[in-house]
């Protein structure tokens, strides 16, 4: 079991509500959290380490996307911090450990971007085919080059999608509708959709289609997951794109393909190391390469998705702070308890270990105060109780709570 430490202040909502939103989050986001009462301050890039510590001084909530990262030592300088949004679908930018270790609840985006980052490799699919970026490059240059050579449709030829998830499953279906044959490969037991074939492995995946695409997660076993064994084992003149995470591909061993003819042509979107702002250098080894289509991590970033993403985020963030909803947390235990008007609430964070129920209820019960509603969750190393009581609670009750040795973090939400 994680070494938890306690954060066992009290926090309240008359507390100055303050929220920081950086990376040009959508203006969604700030309009909804403005209207719940906090000040919402906003910049168009990321922070740094040292640069978020001294931003987030009185700062309740938190809003990122891919670029910012969260560690350890910003979560221990950041005892103001209710939660994180990342406004996003990737989590691995941020210490997820850490954040629950100190209370603090990560919530993202898993579904809001998905069909903009499916357009997108469907319409890297179709202009690879067709060596569109070639073509486009030699009319901007005043070459009129009108040819037939190297350029395909996409109807029946063979698409393998690596990670069948959100992501994969409705690229599968669009892919499908254009009459591509579909394969995938994912290391979960996935069911198959439409007339999608799953290979057992990845190798019999590279083997046997014409388009490999990746969609796989951040988590940290995927690093160096596509390499120079992969790449040799996909059939010649093969496509290759990856929309997923950039530390999964090594990008010396895709420039040598590309070079060497094997790979016909590549799509990335993100990249192993990435510039904080808009406008900072980009540099990168598949720069300047044939038929290869290079994007600034924008898979997600369209306006409708960006405005959903504002929207359904910024809508956890103010949920949980004024009720302590954690429902789609990806570090709490799931609650969606609506906090009913004239209650008072306690919100305890603990150590999933027995007893802890009981503990708390013996010291409401020894203080005579009567719980009206209680909810209990658990996951993993983490318990989480709401508990309302139609009376008041004294100080000497939450100090009971707040010393407890599995005390986490403690809060109180007080009636308007």
């Amino acid at each position: 079991m994680a070494d938890y430490s306690s954060r066992g202040e009290v926090l309240t909502l008359e507390t100055p509500k303050r929220a920081l939103l950086l990376e040009n989050i959508h203006p969604d986001a700030a309009a909804r959290l403005t209207k719940a009462g906090y000040d919402v301050s906003t910049t168009t890039r990321a922070l740094g380490t040292d640069e978020l510590i001294d931003a987030l001084a009185g700062v309740s909530l938190l809003g990122i996307r891919s670029q910012t990262h969260i560690t350890e030592r910003v979560f221990a300088s950041a005892p103001d911090l209710l939660a994180v949004g990342a406004f996003c679908i990737g989590t691995n930018q941020i210490d997820l450990a850490s954040a629950a270790s100190h209370g603090v609840p990560v919530f993202n985006a898993p579904f809001s971007n998905t069909r903009s980052v499916v357009e997108l490799a469907i319409a890297e699919i179709i202009s690879m085919a067709r060596r569109l970026p070639e073509k486009n490059f030699s009319m901007h240059s005043g070459v009129w080059n009108k040819s037939a050579k190297g350029a395909h449709e996409v109807r029946g030829r063979t698409l393998g999608i690596v990670g069948y998830g959100n992501i994969g499953t409705q690229l599968s279906v669009i892919a499908e509708a254009l009459g591509m044959r579909v394969y995938f490969y994912d290391i979960a037991d996935k069911l198959a959709i439409g007339n999608a074939r799953r290979c057992s492995t990845l190798e019999e995946l590279l083997e046997s289609v014409e388009t490999v695409t990746l969609h796989v997660d951040g988590r940290s076993g995927n690093r160096g997951f596509f390499g120079e064994a992969e790449f040799s084992k996909m059939r010649p003149r093969s496509l290759f794109l990856n929309l997923s995470r950039g530390f999964v591909v090594d990008h010396a061993a895709l420039r040598e393909n590309i070079l060497s003819g094997h790979i016909a042509g590549a799509a990335v979107d993100v990249f192993p190391a990435e510039p904080k702002g808009r406008g900072d250098e980009f540099t990168s080894e598949l720069r300047g390469l044939p038929n290869v289509i290079l994007t600034p991590h924008i898979g997600g970033s369209t306006e409708e998705a960006q405005q959903d993403i504002g929207g359904f985020v910024s809508g956890k963030l103010v949920d949980y702070a004024e009720g302590g909803a954690t429902s789609m947390s990806v570090n709490f235990p799931g609650v969606a308890e609506p906090l009913v008007p004239g209650m008072h609430r306690i919100i305890h964070l603990h150590k999933n270990v027995p007893g802890v129920l009981a503990a708390i209820n013996r010291t409401l019960a020894s203080r005579g105060v009567n719980v009206e509603r209680q909810l209990l969750r658990t996951a993993g190393e983490l318990g989480y109780v709401l508990t309302d009581t139609s009376t008041s609670f004294g100080e000497e009750v939450l100090d009971e709570l707040r010393a407890m040795d599995v005390t986490i973090r403690l809060r109180t939400i007080e009636p308007e």
